[in-house]
């Protein structure tokens, strides 16, 4: 985790990588620990908050699944094409687990099975492409298994499992094995991942609304529902501002309507410099001017400047809270441009990101293709005025005397 992040509820997941015959990383193999109820939850939280590629790349991912997804029970958090669901303890094998991997195959949905499932039951050896064995504690009647099994299902590939020496790695492509796991290649390591809270993740996913091009009214307002202080502060400032009408603001589309979009975007900014009050100022006042930098520069670039504020803001949020921009824009409703900008630097508002970031450490020159250098300079001390206007707004933060301010490129 980046050392400037800010203080965030923390998801932990084990991995352990797969190898090919070639030595080549073949899938990773991630581990959740806990009483069935707790794994249930972390499952769903690290599919739906960080999503595969932040945890294996473009690998196969092989997991194993609480009973509740199997079953049909809940919908699984992924799709098809990159997980291989592990089936492992046989015990847990009744009619209504049998039918649900059959039907998550059907689906489209890749399995793998243990020597014990294999031998429980042979109805999923038809629909499973893996046959995972721990070698160092298999029976001769298990490696007979595992011939017999490969024999009649010859798609299967054969995984050798918990593999402690050299010897047992060298002796298992001899018995058919062509995948190897365990501690004598790579012993699993930790994943750890910061968390959004719903609120924040809500405030989040508001803001990029409000930062497409055409604003669709209808998405914002249903957005601002889920924030229950937002929303009290919109029909609070909403009913002092209609104190002059015949009649009350009720919704929260009437509050919208009254305060207009640009005035809740502003205050969902300063609700998330409030969640973030354990950062330091030195760490908030170079994501907000760079935010407003990056908005007056694309303004006058001819780029939209809400978006370029949104990409601004998200990328200096990513810093703060610990998660990789990619991870953060997979959960955001993102427009394209934004999108692209946010998670691989892409685009027009992807090349005045990484221009104005430029400009703050001295070189003027990326931004010297959209600005003249007098504009720019301009741009940097007006962000730098407005940072402090919001600053005083959001509260006060922990200051430290040692800040550095990032230096001016004229």
């Amino acid at each position: 985790m980046d050392p400037r992040a800010v203080e965030q509820p923390t998801v932990h997941v084990g991995r352990q990588v797969i190898f090919d015959q070639y030595g080549e990383v073949f899938a990773c193999e991630l581990l959740f620990r806990g009483a069935p109820a707790q794994v249930t939850s972390l499952f769903v939280r690290t599919f739906t908050d960080f999503g595969l590629p932040e945890l294996v790349g473009n690998r196969p991912c092989l997991v194993t699944v609480p009973r509740d997804f199997l079953v049909g029970d809940l919908p699984m958090p992924f799709d098809p094409g990159q997980v291989i669901l592990e089936v492992v303890v046989a015990a847990d094998l009744d009619d209504a687990v049998l039918t649900g991997i059959e039907a998550l195959a059907a689906g489209g949905f890749t399995i793998a099975v243990t020597a014990e499932v294999a031998d429980f039951s042979d109805r999923l050896l038809p629909v499973a492409a893996y046959l995972k064995i721990n070698l160092p504690g298999a029976a001769e009647s298990v490696m007979d298994l595992a011939r017999t099994c490969h024999e009649r299902h010859p798609h299967l590939r054969l995984i050798a499992a918990q593999l402690e020496t050299e010897a047992q790695k060298h002796r298992a492509p001899a018995l058919g094995f062509s995948l190897f796991q365990g501690s004598v290649l790579g012993r699993p390591h930790v994943v750890s991942m910061a968390e959004l809270s719903p609120a924040r993740l809500s405030r989040l996913r508001l803001v990029s609304v409000l930062a497409a091009a055409e604003v669709d009214f209808d998405e914002a307002v249903s957005l601002i529902p889920g924030d229950p202080a937002l929303t009290y502060r919109l029909l609070q400032a909403s009913n002092a501002a209609a104190s002059g009408l015949p009649a009350r603001v009720s919704s929260v589309r009437e509050a919208a309507v009254l305060l207009g979009l640009p005035t809740i975007r502003h205050w969902v900014t300063l609700m998330l410099l409030s969640d973030l009050s354990k950062a330091r100022e030195e760490q908030l006042i170079p994501t907000m001017i760079r935010a407003r930098m990056c908005q007056s520069v694309a303004e006058q670039a001819g780029l939209p400047g809400d978006a370029a504020f949104c990409v601004g803001l998200l990328a200096g949020i990513a810093e703060l809270i610990g998660q990789s921009r990619p991870a953060l824009a997979q959960q955001l409703p993102l427009t394209d441009e934004v999108n692209d900008a946010l998670a691989d630097g892409a685009g027009p508002l992807g090349h005045l990101l990484a221009a104005v970031r430029d400009y703050e450490t001295g070189d003027p020159s990326g931004l010297a293709e959209l600005v003249d250098p007098g504009a720019a300079v301009h741009a940097y001390l007006a962000a730098t005025a407005w940072c402090n206007q919001v600053m005083g707004a959001a509260g006060p933060v922990e200051r430290q005397t040692s800040a550095r301010r990032p230096r001016i490129a004229r």
